[in-house]
């Protein structure tokens, strides 16, 4: 019953950040890429609903899985305007982003650790999210990298994210605080941004530090 709840509250959840996003978007509050980050650092905060309600792998991939596909099918056809930008190979970021979830939610729920794909999938909204807001609207020192153009400020911003994520987590969950575990999953989150081609870094991000999170603590 639990897991049930779990899924009814998930899809609400998304539904309620994808309204909220679109009539920002319509009346023009926000526009464009803002709508973007919006839903991109806001969604990421479905995994503490999942951690509350969902004991099994199975059951905390369902709505990432059933939103790979409408991500995908929106993708195509352009139907939810506040998450996409205009259909480039690069634009199946939403589609990479809940697969993620996915992929994350299946694995950690499975081996009853939900916190490490908690770093993962935090680290993926909050840090590359407020990256590429900090470096539009602040980055004044550019860097190109497989043709994109990404700044300084930027990438500094994954890094203090990932760090400050780490260092809240792992005390939660009872273990001591390291500043070099932060750090390390700091540097490492802050390359898979930067060096990431084809705008897969919503796969190599909250995937690669999630793993060498689990890694670490093995």
């Amino acid at each position: 019953m639990n897991n049930l709840l779990g899924i009814i509250t998930s899809i609400i959840f998304v539904i309620g950040i994808l309204a909220v996003a679109t009539i920002l978007e319509k009346k023009k509050i926000i526009q464009g890429e803002g709508s973007r980050k919006l839903i991109h650092i806001t969604l990421c905060n479905w995994w503490f609903v999942a951690m509350i309600f969902f004991d099994k792998g199975i059951w905390a991939g369902i709505v990432p899985l059933l939103f790979v596909i409408i991500n995908y099918i929106s993708y195509k056809k352009q139907l939810i305007p506040a998450m996409e930008r205009g259909g480039g190979k690069e634009d199946l970021g939403t589609v990479y982003y809940a697969l993620s979830l996915l992929i994350l939610g299946v694995w950690t729920f499975s081996i009853h650790k939900p916190y490490i794909g908690a770093i993962g999938i935090l680290t993926m909204g909050y840090g590359d999210g407020l990256a590429a807001l900090i470096g539009q609207k602040y980055g004044k020192i550019k860097y190109q990298i497989h043709g994109k153009i990404k700044t300084i400020e930027g990438s500094i911003m994954v890094f203090i994210s990932t760090f400050v994520i780490t260092m809240c987590i792992i005390p939660l969950i009872g273990q001591p605080i390291k500043l070099s575990m932060g750090i390390t999953l700091a540097l490492i989150a802050t390359l898979l941004e930067s060096l990431t081609p084809w705008g897969l870094d919503n796969l190599t991000l909250p995937i690669g530090t999630s793993l060498i999170y689990a890694l670490m603590i093995a």
